[in-house]
């Protein structure tokens, strides 16, 4: 995820993205994993204080991310995800403490005043050469997003967008999601930058556009009055693009941070997480 700083000034709900350019080589991991001998159980665990697991987050922390601004709450899909990862650590809840941390800065080169931060940061090679990912925590889907009144804005299935005048941003993973998966009838309009594709659903000249799911819940908070998520689903093609959790250049966290991630995955959990925060409740149902 990039945050332009239009999105901060306006305060974004995701600071999200436009979506990801096609040709995104990340990868699920930073290039540089700690040791695999490294001990996982919490007493020998190198924490920026001890006894405590320190994550960090930017302030105000947005909803469906968190929830009522508080991280600490264990509410929203992040709160939710990285109290997770603390228990698969072995930290109780009480062990766990907040630290605000700015969005750039979780990324920037140097040492950190946080074990990890969560804070929808998309791995991505350049920014892997300052810091540490975990293994991809999210895969970011797409979203198709329309006007609360609008022909489509009821649809169910990807089956019924067929005949929608759909716009998305060109160079994007949405545009490819839009042609291999939505398929519509007619050829997208397609623009050269996010804001033009999003004026045009304003103005009414596209049926929806398609957007990836964080930009997608800004674009209904902020953006566009009267629009809503009309679903969202997964992309085929292309490199996923993923949110890890941020950890200081050569932290031998990472290695047990990855395992933590790993193990939810394994069990369910983070999919259970996912629907809970960013599915029909958060008004961005699954289109079949």
């Amino acid at each position: 995820m990039v945050r332009p700083s239009t999105l901060l000034a306006l305060g974004a709900l995701a600071a999200a993205v436009a979506c990801a350019p096609v040709d995104n080589t990340a990868t699920s991991s930073g290039p540089s994993a700690a040791p695999a001998a490294t001990a996982c159980t919490k007493d020998q665990l190198k924490l920026v204080n001890a006894g405590k697991l320190t994550i960090g987050t930017d302030k105000p922390a947005y909803e469906p991310w968190f929830k009522g601004d508080d991280p600490s709450n264990g509410q929203g899909f992040e709160s939710a995800v990285a109290f997770a990862v603390a228990g698969e650590l072995g930290f109780d809840r009480d062990q766990v403490q907040w630290n605000t941390v700015k969005f750039d800065t979780a990324f920037a080169p140097g040492a950190k005043q946080f074990d990890f931060d969560v804070n929808q940061v998309s791995i991505t090679p350049d920014r892997a050469k300052a810091v540490d990912f975990s293994h991809g925590y999210y895969t970011v889907k797409q979203a198709v997003v329309a006007l609360g009144d609008g022909k489509f804005a009821g649809a169910k299935t990807l089956a019924e967008l067929k005949d929608a005048k759909i716009g998305v941003q060109v160079g994007t993973t949405s545009l490819d999601a839009v042609k291999n998966v939505v398929k519509p009838a007619d050829d997208p309009n397609v623009y050269n930058d996010q804001v033009d594709a999003i004026n045009a659903l304003k103005n009414k000249q596209v049926d929806a556009i398609v957007v990836d799911l964080p930009t997608a819940f800004y674009v209904t908070a902020a953006q566009v009055e009267g629009s809503k998520i009309v679903g969202q689903f997964g992309a085929t093609g292309g490199t996923p693009e993923e949110f890890g959790l941020v950890m200081e250049k050569g932290t031998q966290l990472k290695t047990c941070v990855d395992k933590a991630v790993d193990a939810l995955k394994s069990k369910g959990e983070l999919a259970k997480i996912e629907q809970q925060w960013l599915g029909s409740a958060a008004g961005a149902p699954e289109l079949s």
